[in-house]
């Protein structure tokens, strides 16, 4: 944490919808989302009950996490124009008051979920928020232009959690999973940057736009791009999916590498309205919930149900 630039806090009782910013809504839907689907996608089954559980305790997690995120860069945030706005940037609430909130909901994820549902999940659910919170954000962000590259994991285990709370056990198939969302982040996260990159370079933050340049970043984005469309590919080479997943996977990558094209080779100076980093960003969600509905689909048309 730096000297603080925050403004003085509020004396007024923080609101409901404040922590619930803290949790950063928007990125946990991503989050729970992947992870039901790595739940729905495993083999065998778990009581509905305890499956809603598992997915609670993944956003609980999740939530808790973007909470210890915003607690430490609440100084970064402010200098942000695109986190400016934030609870703590704009004083809505005591910064000792998001690191508890955090704190206690990043520690009762972990604990429902190692009494309900079992320990191994619960334990990959404490590194994911570990990974995410200490590791990424503490150690990595502020550090190295490969912030997002090793950091991206943290975003990765969702799929891996929810499949482990059905069967109890890790396999190739949840690890695949979990590779996807890995080699998807950079492409994802670096298509943001590239048009937040001043905002970075403001707030002293070494992403790759700011560190490397864009003509490296933009290259990078499509070799990941192209690893990406490999690896989303393993799932069904190995048997672990059928067609549906496949053609969705093939179909998928493939515009994901084609948006990435106009990214790569785009020229210094070209107009910035509809700029393709700006596509590529906006295709990038929709990509993994387009892949991940896919894999469920893919499941209960040619395969079993996980939830009895």
């Amino acid at each position: 944490m730096t000297g603080s630039t925050l403004p003085i806090e509020s004396q007024v009782p923080a609101e409901w919808r404040d922590y619930f910013a803290l949790t950063k809504p928007r990125v946990m839907s991503l989050v729970v989302f992947t992870g039901l689907c790595g739940l729905l996608a495993a083999p065998g089954h778990i009581n509905p009950v305890l499956g809603f559980t598992a997915v609670l305790c993944i956003a609980l997690g999740a939530g808790g996490a973007g909470a210890l995120n915003q607690w430490w860069e609440a100084d970064i945030d402010a200098q942000m124009k695109r986190t400016a706005k934030r609870p703590l940037p704009q004083g809505h609430l005591r910064r000792t008051d998001a690191r508890d909130f955090g704190v206690a909901l990043s520690v009762g994820s972990v604990a429902i979920m190692g009494l309900a549902v079992g320990l191994l999940a619960a334990a990959i659910l404490a590194l994911s928020i570990f990974y995410y919170a200490v590791v990424y954000t503490i150690w990595l962000k502020p550090r190295t232009p490969q912030n997002i590259v090793i950091g991206g994991g943290a975003g990765a285990f969702p799929p891996l959690i929810g499949w482990v709370a059905v069967t109890g056990d890790i396999t190739l198939m949840p690890v695949l999973l979990f590779a996807v969302i890995f080699m998807w982040t950079p492409p994802h996260f670096w298509a943001l940057a590239l048009f937040v990159k001043t905002d970075y370079a403001k707030a002293g933050i070494p992403m790759m736009p700011v560190v490397a340049g864009e003509a490296s970043t933009r290259r990078q984005i499509l070799i990941y791009s192209i690893v990406l469309f490999v690896v989303s590919l393993l799932p069904w080479l190995i048997g672990g999916t059928g067609a549906i997943y496949g053609v969705a996977a093939v179909a998928l990558s493939g515009l994901f590498v084609a948006f990435s094209l106009p990214v790569a080779f785009r020229r210094a100076g070209e107009d910035d309205r509809m700029a393709p980093e700006k596509r590529l960003f906006g295709f990038s969600v929709l990509y993994l919930f387009a892949l991940f509905t896919a894999l469920v689909v893919d499941h209960y048309l040619l395969g079993q149900g996980a939830l009895a």
